[in-house]
């Protein structure tokens, strides 16, 4: 039995057996997580700002399915409310045994009022809807996203090259 196999089977075990030990509103949530095991949670799950306006430092954290090179999270960025890119931050490999992951992007040119968004992307899938809002005075927030939402950013330089691993 593969390694994949046997870990969706323990999850679905242990949320078998908290769906049956909980509340209507906690099955509920162990259903949503359910979901998203199945389709592979892809999402900016946290940030971190350090520095000064116009060259902050954002400390990203990705949750991921990444399986190897043939489907993992290529890059992370933050984009304007119009769906401008403002920043990308390249993935050069897979991070299949460390999830979820924290990748840092430096000099990224924003004020302290900014809103932004901040996605992620899959190398096979494209952009995860599950994002993150705010700006750097206020801190940020999980939102969803269109799933189109300036989906044209997809092919805006840079790109990445390759997959390492």
């Amino acid at each position: 039995m593969s390694y994949i196999l046997r870990v969706v089977i323990i999850l679905f075990s242990s949320l078998f057996f908290f769906v049956n030990c909980s509340t209507d509103k906690d099955k509920m949530t162990a259903e949503n997580t359910a979901a998203d095991i199945l389709q592979g949670i892809k999402q900016v799950a946290n940030i971190e700002v350090s520095g000064a306006e116009n060259a902050y430092t954002f400390q990203v954290t990705i949750e991921s399915p990444d399986t190897g090179c043939d489907q993992y999270a290529d890059w992370w960025e933050v984009v304007d409310l119009e769906g401008n890119l403002v920043f990308r931050r390249i993935l050069d490999h897979s991070h299949v045994t460390e999830q979820p992951f924290t990748r840092v992007g430096e000099n990224v040119e924003i004020s302290e009022d900014q809103e932004v968004y901040i996605r992620m992307h899959m190398n096979n899938s494209g952009y995860a809807v599950k994002a993150q809002t705010g700006s750097v005075a206020k801190g940020f927030r999980p939102k969803e996203l269109e799933a189109d939402f300036a989906k044209n950013l997809e092919k805006l330089e840079p790109l990445p090259e390759a997959c390492a691993f």
